[in-house]
């Protein structure tokens, strides 16, 4: 089998580069969605015992 010209190579590494880029952006657009719902779960929590603290506070 005839090796494929230099050109059709490089052309075949440019796209599995392209490929694992948008691969990488992807995985960090989902990594930043997750980090903001946890920060925003967090956040919710933390007000939660805050109003426990103060109830007891007032007891």
């Amino acid at each position: 089998m005839p090796e494929a010209p230099a050109a059709d190579r490089i052309d075949a590494a440019l796209a599995r580069i392209e490929a694992a880029i948008a691969a990488r952006a992807a995985d960090g657009d989902a990594l930043a969605r997750r980090h903001a719902a946890l920060k925003a779960r967090m956040a919710e929590a933390v007000a939660a015992l805050d109003d426990v603290i103060a109830r007891g506070s007032a007891a």
